[in-house]
């Protein structure tokens, strides 16, 4: 049974550290190697630079923009208050396509690791196994489904950690240079869209502030602490991966075909791929790839949510379950849409989507900053975003150059995604009237 109530406030600045690591960490164990067939090392390394001055740029405003306006909704709350309803509306559908879709991506990659390990297991099974089991999770209970995301989190890191150890003093420079730009500059734009993967979902952090036991304190704390670690992890991951090797060491299985689990890829190169340690990088892969997908399962669970409660989607989605006070009806109606989309696309199609919906959210995201310092002056902001102007308009220039980078690629998929924003416009506009 779900009723219209608020939601419970149970997390703490460590187990938003933990969110914030576990939405993303899944980008750094698989997807991004499909920016290297693009770009090369090179030209994925200039990608990879890029991604992290924008994300650097954007998380402080956001940060201040979450602090300031603690709401589920994430950027459809701000953009609406900056912007007016229906530029909030079309943030939030920007919103809803980002996390809707990163899941699935990474069901993908979830099915992947468990078909290393079982291999008569088709991977899809695997997928929709864990689409239902996190999601159940998710169902019972935010405080609980936090402290999970925490651990997982914290094996995820360590694989990493264990990673980089086995394959520092292995890396040639040689490797890391040879055919550094396959496709010339070109192929950086092309390979825009995975050096963002290894930092999506970040933003999923401020969906969060209705459920933080002091958002307007705790919130930096996440961002800040998040994305310094994903920085760190994202480095030691490029080059290690890459320097044992060479790029196309990480993307290639020995078939042809590319791969979706890279680090395996290149621990077997040095250890062999009947080692205990392969195995353990392959189950702290999977680790990684859990706490990105509960964890993003969690953010679009609310994003959907807050368009429900606020009347833009069906008012079942809007309502709090009465028992576990979670957005149950939203995070099963996500996981329905999520079910049927693992059976239409591949991971680097779905991902190409996903960036979209993300490049999209940092654009409003970052005007909203810029627009709320104009238009509400007065509005208690607990934190600044420093070097104001310059960072939210940092943002904003990269997000838009990346926006149209993705777009020039991928114009087949960007007319599917503009298509789809439309259509809901019109919907919505066409709602909206007969409410009137």
């Amino acid at each position: 049974m779900s009723q219209n109530e608020n939601l419970q406030q149970s997390l703490t600045p460590t187990l938003l550290w933990g969110l914030g690591v576990g939405y993303v960490i899944s980008g750094m164990y698989f997807g991004w190697n499909f920016g290297l067939e693009k770009g090369g090392t090179l030209g994925m390394a200039v990608a990879t630079g890029l991604a992290v001055v924008m994300y650097v740029c954007f998380t402080l405003g956001y940060a201040e923009l979450a602090c300031a306006i603690p709401k589920a909704g994430g950027v459809f709350d701000y953009a609406t208050r900056a912007l007016g309803r229906d530029w909030g509306f079309m943030a939030g559908i920007a919103q809803v396509f980002e996390f809707v879709l990163a899941p699935p991506a990474i069901a993908v990659g979830i099915g992947a690791h468990v078909n290393l390990f079982f291999p008569e297991l088709p991977p899809t099974y695997a997928a929709f196994s864990a689409y239902v089991l996190f999601t159940m999770l998710n169902v019972i209970g935010v405080k609980l489904a936090a402290t999970f995301e925490l651990l997982i989190t914290f094996l995820a890191v360590a694989g990493l950690i264990i990673f980089a150890g086995a394959t520092y003093n292995q890396i040639s420079i040689s490797h890391l240079t040879s055919n550094a730009l396959p496709n010339g500059w070109a192929g950086v734009w092309a390979a825009i869209p995975f050096s963002i993967w290894f930092f999506l979902g970040i933003e999923g952090l401020a969906n969060a502030a209705e459920e933080s036991q002091n958002p307007q304190r705790d919130l930096i704390r996440g961002f800040a602490s998040a994305m310094t670690t994903l920085v760190v992890l994202c480095a030691f991951t490029f080059i290690c991966s890459v320097g044992v090797g060479g790029w196309e060491a990480v993307v290639y299985k020995a078939d042809g075909t590319t791969s979706d689990s890279p680090l395996p890829l290149a621990l077997a190169r040095l250890v062999g791929d009947d080692t205990p340690l392969y195995f353990a990088v392959i189950v702290f892969g999977l680790f990684g790839l859990v706490a990105s997908f509960h964890g993003l399962l969690m953010a679009a669970g609310r994003a959907t949510f807050e368009m429900g409660r606020i009347g833009h989607f069906p008012k079942i989605l809007g309502q709090v379950h009465a028992k576990f006070k979670t957005p149950t009806n939203a995070l099963v109606g996500n996981m329905l849409v999520g079910v049927l989309i693992l059976l239409s696309n591949t991971a680097a199609e779905i991902i190409i989507l996903s960036v979209l919906g993300a490049l999209t959210l940092y654009c409003f995201g970052s005007i909203s900053v810029l627009q709320l310092r104009r238009k509400a002056p007065g509005l208690k902001r607990p934190f600044l975003s420093p070097a104001y102007p310059f960072v939210p308009l940092c943002a904003l220039t990269l997000s838009s150059v990346a926006l149209v980078a993705v777009a020039v690629s991928n114009p087949l998929l960007t007319g599917y995604y503009v298509g789809a924003l439309v259509l809901a416009f019109v919907l919505y506009k066409f709602s909206n009237r007969e409410k009137e």
